[in-house]
Order: structure tokens, then C-alpha cells, then sequence
């Protein structure tokens, strides 16, 4: 019979509510984000105890603060440094690293996209508002040229950052982009993005209610959702629209929105997601799409296994101790010529 002691415990999601008094604006969309993550992790089948949560500074910064787990609140832009660190301390833990778009991108972009080209084996959840929240409203690495914030009196004049692009660019192995509006389609992201192995990045649009209010609107309003959500999964044609009546297909070098029935178009014609592809080009073209001329991607966009950065530190330690000379300290002590004092 099995010892009690060795049956799994079954989690529900108030096993990871905490006992903080969860301190955001009213209405903002990290509210749905968290309760998405409480949903998630007890399908994970990992003790809570193995759960750590990492965060910089900003308003995605007090996540960890509104999780039964254990956590740390770092500085800022250095959480995927730390989360570095706990995860090769004890490989067992799953981490996860929580940032916002200025916390990511800005101070902390180094440490983002070095993260992601180690493809250490944590989880980073990109809050996306396109704005700095908890510091009144500034504009952030994400902004869209021409946004009026309190830093940009007259309009932002810079080109913003993708966060796809930086994923890629830094040989990332899994990206997906999800949207607050949607605690289902997060659930099941969370989840995808823990059990990969390597460095998951999760983008969320989200939305800042008070200093960037709709930002998102274009891909979540409620009469835009049929004509601008494409929702991929490796396998399936990339279909959208109103009954799946459009699609995304290869035109030569490039993508394509058209709808089936017209011009001769067939559902054969449509691209079929895969995700598992090692050449990033075509994941890279799905996640630049965007309104007004096409849906945006929502979903698993990339998701390919590469070796990790906590499993070559592991097989490096195994090859440097078979080889070594000396296999403890009294050995290296005993070397050479000794004396012995009496």
C-alpha cells in the first residue's frame, strides 16, 4: 500500500491565494492574471513548497506578495538574474519571474535577453501595458510612437520594442502572447509555458486602467475579438474571424489575411501552425502580425527544446569531478610534499 505521506497532494486554487490584501488599481488587469495563475499551478502536480516566485519593481513586481509560495521581491530589471540564481541553486524549484514591460525592457533588458539566450529553465511573465504604471504614467520601451504621456507632452517620437522580436532575436525557445480578457486562454498558457523545459516567456497584454487605459483595445474590445484574436496551436490551420470563415496564408515571402470561399481561397490553402519548428522565421512573421491589417497571434507561437542552460552547468560539474585530480580536500591537502608535526 502506498504511504499516505508519498500520494500527491491535490491543490485547489485558495492553496495559493496568500493572505495579503491584493493592493492594485480597481479594474486592472493583473487582478485576472493572478487569479489565472491560482488556477494553474494546481494542475502542475508540484508541491507548493517547490514554487518560487521573482519580481523587480513595479505594479507586476508585487506578485509574489499574493502568492502561498515562496518569493522574492528583488530591484529593478534584476529579477531574471535572481531567478537565475535560485533555479541553479536548486534545480528542482519551479520558477517563475514576474516583470513588467519598463522592468523588462528597459533597466532590465540585459538581464532579459541574456535569460533568454542562456534558456535557463524559469518562467518569465511579461506584463505588457505599454506604459510605466506605479511611477505615474510615463512612457515605456513598449509605448507606440506618437503616445501623449507625462514624459512625452507632444507625442512619443521613439519606435517601440517587440517583445517577439527580443524573444527570437535572443534564440528564445518559447514565446506565447495571451490577453487579460481571457483567464481561460491564460490558464492553459501558464500552464503550457511550466512544463516546457528551458526559458518560457508569456506575454500578456495587459491593461493599465488608469495611466493607459485600452491600450489592447484594437485585439480585445468585444466587437473586435472575431476579426482581430488569431488563436494558433501547433497543428491546426491558422484560422480567425467570425465561424473560422478567414485564415492566414504564405504568399511568397510573405503572410497573408484572406477569407475562404473568395478568389478560389480553400481551408487548404491555409498555413498549419508549428510551433516546433527550429527555423524562427515563420514565428517570427506570425507574432509581428497586428491591426488594423491583420488579428494578432494569441496562443503557444514558439515552442522548440534546446539544450538548457542548468543542464550543461549539470553535465560541465559531472566532467570537470570525474576528471579531476583531487576528489576532496584532504586529498589536495595530502599532495605534494607534507610534513607531519608532533
Amino acid at each position: 500500500m502506498e504511504a499516505l505521506a508519498d500520494i500527491p497532494k491535490a491543490y485547489t486554487k485558495k492553496d495559493f491565494e496568500s493572505d495579503q490584501l491584493v493592493r492594485w488599481c480597481p479594474g486592472c488587469g493583473d487582478y485576472s492574471i493572478l487569479s489565472a495563475m491560482t488556477n494553474a499551478l494546481p494542475q502542475l502536480g508540484i508541491p507548493r513548497e517547490n514554487f518560487v516566485f521573482v519580481s523587480g519593481i513595479g505594479c507586476a513586481a508585487r506578485f509574489p506578495y499574493y502568492m502561498n509560495t515562496y518569493g522574492f521581491h528583488t530591484i529593478h530589471g534584476r529579477g531574471p538574474a535572481v531567478a537565475t540564481g535560485v533555479k541553479l541553486a536548486n534545480p528542482k524549484l519551479s520558477v517563475w519571474e514576474v516583470q513588467g514591460d519598463g522592468d523588462a525592457l528597459a533597466i532590465g533588458g540585459n538581464h532579459f535577453i541574456h535569460a533568454l539566450r542562456r534558456n535557463i529553465d524559469i518562467n518569465i511573465l511579461l506584463f505588457n501595458n505599454e506604459i510605466y504604471g506605479l511611477t505615474k504614467g510615463q512612457y515605456s520601451p513598449t509605448s507606440p510612437t506618437g503616445l501623449v504621456t507625462k514624459s512625452t507632452p507632444y507625442g512619443s517620437v521613439e519606435r517601440p520594442f517587440h517583445a517577439a522580436e527580443l524573444v527570437i532575436g535572443a534564440q528564445g525557445t518559447f514565446f506565447a502572447r495571451t490577453i487579460d480578457t481571457n483567464p481561460k486562454l491564460m490558464t492553459e498558457i501558464f500552464v503550457h509555458a511550466a512544463k516546457h523545459v528551458g526559458t518560457s516567456l508569456v506575454e500578456v497584454l495587459q491593461n493599465c486602467v488608469i495611466f493607459n487605459d485600452d491600450a489592447h483595445a484594437e485585439v480585445t474590445a468585444k466587437q473586435n475579438r472575431d476579426d482581430f484574436q488569431l488563436h494558433v496551436k501547433h497543428g491546426q490551420p491558422l484560422l480567425f474571424g467570425k465561424d473560422n470563415k478567414k485564415g492566414i496564408r504564405l504568399n511568397g515571402l510573405k503572410l497573408e489575411a484572406v477569407t475562404i470561399g473568395e478568389h478560389g481561397i480553400t481551408e487548404n490553402d491555409i498555413l498549419v501552425h508549428n510551433a516546433h519548428e527550429e527555423d524562427p522565421t515563420l514565428h517570427l512573421m506570425l507574432a509581428r502580425l497586428e491591426p488594423p491589417h491583420f488579428p494578432m497571434a494569441l496562443g503557444v507561437i514558439r515552442e522548440v527544446r534546446a539544450k538548457t542552460y542548468d543542464e550543461a552547468i549539470a553535465e560541465e560539474r559531472k566532467q570537470i569531478t570525474e576528471n579531476a585530480k583531487y576528489h576532496s580536500v584532504d586529498d589536495l591537502l595530502m599532495s605534494g610534499e607534507t610534513w607531519e608535526i608532533k
